[in-house]
């Protein structure tokens, strides 16, 4: 019996350790395209009949949060621009479960891929395409296997998958050299067979649902991590103004009293996870009184704000509000954002909009990166 017991429990833990390892295979070339039937951000859902008349469907893989998913945005809409008169129809899908992706992996993005945010993308971005949501089953994205985001999927006007693979040869325009979903569509349009038939993809992996566990656990990492908070005399804080760390630094100032600040505070401890990877770093000044510092400490700890923390080292605040910013009255909530040469960028006075602050935060660091 126990020999038998032990066989069970190994072949169980043999079947787990398969299924955790599961790679979800891409759909084969001549196939037909698998149905769906989805809601799209601009809401109404979406399936193949919807586009049955089309001569050939492009089937794009996509999300929010993926650089690389970003920088052929425009480059999708212009397919859709030039190719609609031809015949040709195109739609997206959004293959990620939202709950699998960890903060850290947000790092390049103002949005999240939850299906509300979503909306927003394609508002802002101006969409001619249908963006549809697949997060909560991932049954369609299965069936179809993209590996990144972005994957494409080019299919002929019997829906036989005829190329599959990346969008072009690089996710930096000015060194793209070959245009291969397109040549794929021109072949097709011209009743020849696409070469190549199918690419290596570039991107960030699909993010398949099952990682719930592991973004919990990456949580009670961060929830772990130390917080402290330190004193702040005047030529601390010009110091933090002038900003010579290298980085792109946010600078709020807080203060326990304040109820709008505690109300959005949580918000700077979601954006330091977010962006702290890359030349980022978020700076938290209270103006509490210096003999406040145990309950700020208390109320730190609480955020788990493991960030930089300051606090006031004087009650003369005049002289430390000056010290920082001679044109700033003391208000708060006050927030800015200073570029590596010490220029502040963002300002607001007053509680933030979370996404416009985020916004400007990627729009800096990007036009950093490498282009």
């Amino acid at each position: 019996m126990k020999a038998l017991l032990f066989a069970v429990l190994a072949s169980l833990t043999i079947a787990c350790r398969l299924h955790s390892a599961e790679t979800i295979p891409t759909l084969s070339l001549g196939a037909s395209a698998p149905d769906f039937n989805l809601p799209g951000v601009e809401g109404r859902n979406w399936s193949l009949k919807d586009f049955a008349d089309a001569r050939a469907l492009v089937v794009i893989f996509t999300c929010n949060h993926c650089p690389t998913a970003q920088y052929y945005e425009e480059r999708i809409k212009q397919l859709v621009t030039d190719y609609k008169a031809k015949g040709v129809a195109l739609v997206a899908i959004m293959p990620n479960d939202p709950k699998s992706v960890r903060l850290d992996e947000l790092g390049w993005t103002d949005l999240n891929d939850s299906f509300d945010e979503m909306k927003v993308r394609a508002k802002e971005r101006e969409f001619n395409f249908p963006y549809l949501y697949d997060g909560d089953t991932e049954t369609v994205s299965r069936a179809y296997g993209p590996a990144v985001t972005p994957h494409a999927f080019v299919f002929d006007a019997a829906r036989k998958l005829r190329y599959v693979g990346a969008i072009d040869d690089s996710e930096r325009i000015q060194h793209v050299k070959k245009h291969y979903v397109r040549d794929a569509l021109d072949a097709l349009l011209a009743g020849k067979e696409p070469a190549p038939a199918q690419t290596k993809v570039v991107g960030c992996s699909t993010k398949w649902a099952g990682k719930g566990d592991a973004v919990q656990a990456y949580m009670k990492k961060l929830a772990a991590e130390p917080v402290s908070v330190s004193s702040a005399d005047a030529e601390a804080l010009k110091a933090l103004r002038k900003n010579d760390s290298g980085k792109f630094r946010l600078v709020n100032f807080w203060a326990t009293w304040c109820a709008p600040c505690i109300v959005e505070f949580d918000e700077f401890v979601t954006i330091n996870r977010m962006y702290r990877h890359r030349d980022f770093e978020l700076v938290m000044v209270s103006l509490n009184r210096p003999d406040e510092e145990k309950t700020v400490l208390e109320f730190l700890k609480k955020q788990q704000a493991s960030n930089r923390n300051l606090l006031f080292a004087s009650a003369d605040r005049e002289k430390l509000i000056n010290a920082f910013d001679s044109d700033w009255s003391g208000a708060v909530p006050y927030t800015v954002l200073i570029n590596p040469e010490g220029k502040i960028i963002y300002r607001e006075v007053g509680s933030i909009d979370p996404l416009a602050t985020k916004r400007a935060i990627v729009k800096a660091l990007n036009e950093r990166k490498p282009w």
